[in-house]
């Protein structure tokens, strides 16, 4: 049987999605709040600068995967107007729902989706964008996912992937002690968990840096990648464009 990592861990793949799953369950009814106390809200900068490079027009298709509590979903759905339409997805039911929820609160209806983003449900060749923020870590095959990713796409469609990276070398000892030390306490104090907390320190360390991510995303069919570095390197932005 094949194992993988979570975290620091090894786990048998087939495992993987439920522990994850466990993670974000227990972390859906706290994450806006700590995602803004953990990046002190840079988070909301790092979105941004994705829905500027996006540069969607009206009539756009786009499919946000891992999507969670829909911050990118409800800033691509006005830019896309009443002609385009954005699909709202996530394998994690509780974010999914609490997306959901914060959208039609929002008064922004979207389509949204239970599903696992190695077998999407979707036809080849139909969205102009796809994007998958802080969610492409957490995938056991990332080479699965980032196919079907470009299956869906249609020619010259591009894919955004905003994923925490390899921070620059004078900052190194600074983040792994804030990752280490300050994150898991921030979790217990604030969400009551500590462990989710420590996997995500975790499972940064284990994702593909920079170039690594790059190579994967040219070997799974996009022909032309590159990526913009954020923070220092705490966060990048890949976009590929499928040709």
């Amino acid at each position: 049987m094949s194992t993988t990592h979570f975290g620091f861990q090894s786990v048998q793949e087939e495992d993987k999605a439920r522990h994850v799953r466990g993670v974000f369950d227990s972390v859906a009814p706290k994450y806006d709040l700590m995602n803004d106390l953990m990046s002190a809200g840079l988070h909301r900068a790092w979105k941004a600068y994705t829905v500027m490079v996006a540069n969607l027009r009206e009539g756009d298709q786009v499919l946000d995967i891992a999507g969670g509590t829909g911050d990118l979903s409800m800033a691509f759905s006005k830019k896309v107007g009443a002609t385009g339409r954005v699909v709202h997805t996530d394998i994690n039911e509780a974010m999914l729902r609490v997306g959901r929820d914060r959208l039609i609160n929002e008064g922004v209806v979207l389509p949204t989706a239970v599903c696992d983003a190695e077998h999407l449900p979707f036809p080849d060749n139909h969205f102009d964008l796809v994007s998958v923020a802080f969610g492409l870590r957490n995938m056991t095959h990332k080479d699965a996912a980032l196919r079907e990713m470009c299956r869906v796409l249609k020619p010259r469609g591009r894919l955004l992937v905003l994923e925490f990276s390899r921070v620059a070398k004078p900052l190194e000892k600074a983040y792994d002690w804030y990752s280490f030390q300050v994150l898991p306490r921030l979790g217990k104090l604030v969400a009551g968990d500590d462990s989710s907390y420590r996997y995500l320190a975790e499972s940064i360390r284990m994702h593909p840096g920079q170039e690594e991510l790059k190579s994967l995303m040219q070997q799974s069919g996009f022909g032309h990648v590159d990526y913009h570095n954020m923070t220092g390197g705490i966060v990048a932005l890949h976009v590929g464009i499928k040709c």
